[in-house]
């Protein structure tokens, strides 16, 4: 599981502004414009998951809690789930980007216009599987690279050109003059639309797109102790990008079906237990449901309505590995609503030896009273 703290290298009772701070150094050291290491992109993104929960106080105080991001925030903690647009917009909406670097101002704005799209599919999951973790094989109706010109979108015997109006960097620089001295804009050439390449003949199995329509099978772990707030993204399983372009990300959301004979509350599940009156005052043996099968649980003598059992360590696993919740059991003692003569005989004959029920003393009025020197 991803640490935003020692992601962003601060201590946990850091303040906002130097979180802020802290990230600003280290964004502007690994930001895919000024850093063209194979690792930097990813730095990047991790740099801005982590500010992005960090600088908000409700997103950190729920990550301080439960030691996840906040449902909507983004997936969960050890799974890569911003993309390098998102990274890229949160550095720009606090920083505004680069100012004085290499005469651009803004940075960059977008991510390679020729990225695939993102996949979206949704995954049902019982409690169990939550307990256990998963592994889903996903069946994906997509583009993908076309095998008749590996994907650069020339015909056969071709190869792509590389283009003369931004000689194949991608992009095209205009210069302007203001009050405040020469602005540089840098944007995608208009020719090859920032790909650097042209294709003079296009292949005729896509049409110069270097894509076609397929099938394709994409394995997925899910780990033990997800809920339905949560998703995974796996880099480069979307759809392929044209000519070339780098894969999209498949987004897979998860949906955990809901099982009547429990209440989730976190990684401990409530299950009620209903008993007879006979059963809480003589005491019983009740079998106990939990993902990971039955648990047997001695309920004594004399068990009072609402009375709580806790079954250890036979929850959900936590987020990340960190132990494992309980299986809390509620007794809910019922009443008989319709009964026959001899069970009318028996409870009238337990009636005369019951007696008068506990004097329940000290009660919040009393104690009250007392206070008050009543």
């Amino acid at each position: 599981m991803i640490d935003y703290y020692e992601v962003l290298e601060v201590t946990r009772d850091a303040g906002g502004d130097e979180i802020k701070k802290s990230y600003r150094r280290l964004a502007m050291d690994y930001h895919p414009d000024r850093n063209a290491s194979h690792d930097a992109e990813e730095k990047f993104k991790e740099l801005s998951e982590a500010y992005q929960v960090l600088s908000d106080s409700n997103k950190r105080a729920h990550y301080d809690r439960f030691g996840t991001a906040p449902a909507g925030a983004h997936g969960f903690g050890g799974f890569e789930h911003i993309d390098l647009s998102e990274a890229l917009n949160i550095f720009m909406r606090d920083f505004g980007g680069f100012s004085g670097f290499d005469g651009i101002f803004g940075g960059r704005e977008q991510a390679d216009p020729r990225r695939g799209q993102d996949i979206k599919m949704t995954v049902r999951l019982t409690l169990q599987e939550v307990a256990q973790g998963a592994k889903r094989s996903i069946k994906l109706k997509t583009l993908i690279t076309c095998d008749a010109c590996a994907g650069n979108g020339a015909a056969a015997g071709t190869t792509p050109a590389r283009c003369g109006t931004c000689s194949g960097s991608g992009e095209v620089r205009r210069a302007a003059r203001s009050m405040f001295g020469q602005f540089v804009q840098v944007g995608p050439c208009p020719t090859c639309h920032g790909e650097g390449t042209t294709v003079s003949s296009p292949c005729e199995v896509c049409r110069g797109d270097g894509r076609t329509k397929g099938e394709r099978t994409v394995s997925v772990d899910i780990p033990a102790g997800v809920s339905s707030q949560n998703y995974l993204t796996l880099r480069g399983q979307g759809a392929a990008g044209p000519r070339g372009g780098p894969n999209g990300d498949l987004i897979v959301m998860l949906d955990v079906k809901e099982d009547d004979r429990f209440t989730r509350d976190g990684e401990d599940l409530i299950h009620d237990l209903p008993v007879s009156f006979s059963q809480a005052a003589l005491g019983c043996t009740a079998t106990i449901p939990t993902p990971w099968g039955d648990e047997p649980l001695g309920v004594p003598a004399g068990t009072q309505n609402g009375t709580e059992f806790q079954v250890r360590g036979k929850g959900l696993p936590r987020l990340g590995g960190k132990g494992v919740g309980d299986v809390l059991v509620r007794v809910h003692i019922w009443t008989p609503d319709d009964l026959n003569d001899e069970q009318r005989r028996l409870f009238a004959e337990l009636a005369m030896h019951e007696g008068e029920g506990p004097n329940r003393k000290g009660g919040f009025w009393t104690k009250l009273k007392q206070a008050l020197g009543a």
